[in-house]
C-alpha cells in the first residue's frame, strides 16, 4: 500500500468527536485499489495496485482480520469518510487516484 494512502488514513482516522469512523464490511476497495509492497499469506511479493488480494473472501472481507500474519501497511489503513466516501465505488475511485499520484 503506498504510504500516502497510510499516511491519509492514519491522519485522518478520527472523526471530529474524536471516535474512529467504521469500515463498511463488504466493501474491500482497500484490498484491492492499493498496492501492498510487503509479502501477504499467499502472495509472497505483495500485490499490485488493482489486483484483489488473494486474503479476500467471496464478501469482500478480508481474511486475516485479527490474525498476526496480517500486513502492517493493512492494518494501519483506517476508514476515513473523506476518503472512503459513501459507497464501495467512491473507496475504489479514491484510493486508485491516490495510488496512481504516488
Amino acid at each position: 500500500m503506498s504510504r500516502l494512502i497510510a499516511r491519509q488514513a492514519t491522519a485522518s482516522a478520527e472523526t471530529n468527536d474524536g471516535v474512529a469512523g467504521e469500515c463498511r464490511p463488504g466493501c474491500g476497495a482497500c484490498c484491492i485499489a492499493p498496492s501492498i509492497s510487503s509479502a501477504i499469506p499467499g502472495m509472497p511479493d505483495g500485490k499490485p495496485a488493482g489486483v484483489r488480494c488473494i486474503q479476500l473472501d467471496e464478501n469482500n472481507l478480508c481474511r486475516l482480520f485479527g490474525d498476526p500474519r496480517r500486513p502492517a501497511a493493512c492494518h494501519r489503513f483506517v476508514f476515513d469518510a473523506d476518503l472512503c466516501g459513501t459507497h464501495r465505488d467512491d473507496a475504489l475511485a479514491r484510493i486508485t487516484r491516490l495510488e496512481s499520484l504516488t
